[in-house]
C-alpha cells in the first residue's frame, strides 16, 4: 500500500499549530526550514505541492503575550490578523531561500461550499500549480465566525485535497499517528499503520481533542481522511517531528497511519459527480462532440454544443444530450446558461471576443465530466 504514497504526484501537506509554534513559543522557524527543505525536494522530484498551514492564531497569541486560547470571537480574529502577517512572511522567506515562489490563499469553508467560488478557487490553484508556485493556504480566521468556533484546518486540508484532485493528503501532527489505544495511558498501544478510511473501528480509537493551541484532535484527522477519500485521495497522519518525515514517506517508508479510500481517485470523483448533484440544465451536442466524449474522454468544447436549455449558473450540474435526446454525460459547467448560449458552436479562441473574458477554454472540463 505504501506504493500509493511513492507514486503520488500531487500532495497536500497540512502542518498543525503545535508543530509550527513550538507548542506556543512563537513560530519555530528552524523547524519550518526543515519542512521547507523537504517540500522543495518533493517539488524538484516533479510533485505538485499545496501547503495548508495552521498557526496564525497561535502565532498571534505568542506575539500578543497570550498564554491561553481566548474564547471571544473578536479576540480570536485579532490574534489571527496579527499572526497571519508573521506566518506568511516566514513561509515566503524560507521558500525563497530555495528560489521557490509561494502564494497566499485565505479560505473559509463557505468558499468551498458555494459552487461559483469553488470553481474560482479551483482555477486559481490549478493555475498556480501549472506555474510551479506553491500555494500556502490557511483558513480566513479574521473574517470567519462559525469556522473559528467549530472549524479546523484538518477539514480544510481535506477539502483542498478534493479541490485540487490531490493523490495524497499528509497531515503532520504532534502525534506519531493513530494507535489502537491511547499511548499516553496504555504503554501497550500499537500503531495502526494502514486502514480503510471508512473502517468503523477507527471511530473507537480516535478519541481526544486538540491542545490549547489547536482546534483538532485525532477525530478531526480521521474525519479529514474520510473527506479526502471521497475524491479518491489517500491520507497519511504522521508525526511532523520525525526526522526527514516527508522524504521518508516519499521513499515508501512505513511511517504514521495510511488511510486508503474505497475506490481509486477517478472512480470516486465520477461517482460523486454522477450521484450527488441535481441537474440544472442541458446541453445538446453534435455528433462530433458526442464521439469526443464517449470515445476519447475529452473535455466538452463550446464548438460542439448546438442547444442550451435551463437557467444554470457557473459550477452547476448540467446534462449532455445527443440530438435524439439521449443522455451522453453530465458535468459541472464552466459558464452560466446565458454565456453558454452565446458561445455555443464557437471555437474556444472566440470566447474572449464574445464574452469579454475567458474563464476556461472548455464548457465542461473532463475532470468534472462523467460519461453515461
Amino acid at each position: 500500500m505504501r506504493e500509493t504514497v511513492k507514486s503520488a504526484q500531487r500532495w497536500v501537506v497540512k502542518i498543525g499549530s503545535a508543530l509550527l509554534t513550538g507548542d506556543g513559543k512563537g513560530l519555530d522557524r528552524q523547524a519550518m526550514a526543515i519542512w521547507v527543505q523537504q517540500m522543495v525536494a518533493l517539488r524538484q522530484a516533479g510533485i505538485d505541492l499545496v501547503l495548508v498551514s495552521s498557526g496564525a492564531v497561535a502565532a498571534g497569541m505568542s506575539r500578543l503575550g497570550w498564554t491561553s486560547r481566548p474564547s471571544a470571537i473578536h479576540e480570536l480574529q485579532a490574534a489571527a490578523a496579527v499572526g497571519q502577517m508573521s506566518l506568511v512572511k516566514a513561509w515566503q522567506t524560507s521558500f525563497a531561500e530555495h528560489s521557490e515562489h509561494t502564494a497566499q490563499i485565505l479560505l473559509t469553508h463557505d468558499d468551498l461550499s458555494d459552487r461559483k467560488r469553488y470553481l474560482n478557487a479551483r482555477s486559481t490553484l490549478r493555475t498556480l500549480l501549472e506555474l510551479g508556485v506553491i500555494p500556502v493556504i490557511n483558513e480566513n480566521d479574521t473574517v470567519a465566525t462559525d469556522e473559528i468556533r467549530f472549524g479546523d484546518n484538518d477539514t480544510l486540508a481535506a477539502l483542498v485535497a478534493n479541490l485540487v484532485e490531490a493523490d495524497l493528503l499528509v497531515i503532520l501532527t504532534d502525534q506519531q499517528g493513530m494507535f489502537d489505544a491511547d499511548p499516553r495511558k496504555n504503554p501497550d498501544a500499537k500503531m495502526i499503520f494502514e486502514a480503510r478510511a471508512d473502517d468503523p473501528m477507527l471511530d473507537t480509537v480516535a478519541g481526544g481533542t486538540g491542545g490549547v493551541l489547536g482546534r483538532g484532535g485525532m477525530q478531526t484527522k480521521l474525519r479529514a481522511g474520510r473527506l479526502a477519500a471521497r475524491s479518491g485521495a489517500h491520507t497519511v497522519i504522521v508525526g511532523g517531528r520525525i526526522e526527514r518525515v516527508l522524504d521518508r514517506l516519499k521513499q515508501g517508508e512505513r511511517l504514521g497511519t495510511l488511510l486508503s479510500p474505497e475506490q481509486c481517485r477517478d472512480g470516486a470523483r465520477k461517482q460523486w459527480l454522477a450521484g450527488h448533484l441535481q441537474m440544472r440544465g442541458s446541453l445538446t451536442l453534435d455528433a462530433g462532440a458526442v464521439k469526443a466524449l464517449k470515445d476519447s474522454h475529452k473535455s466538452l468544447l463550446p464548438v460542439g454544443v448546438i442547444a442550451v436549455e435551463g437557467n444554470f449558473r457557473r459550477g452547476e450540474m448540467v446534462v449532455c444530450l445527443d440530438q435524439q435526446g439521449n443522455e451522453i454525460a453530465r458535468g459541472l459547467a464552466n459558464y452560466n446558461a446565458l454565456e453558454a448560449h452565446k458561445i455555443m458552436g464557437k471555437a474556444s479562441d472566440q470566447i474572449e471576443t464574445i464574452l469579454g473574458y475567458v474563464a476556461e477554454i472548455d464548457l465542461i472540463h473532463r475532470d468534472n465530466l462523467v460519461v453515461s
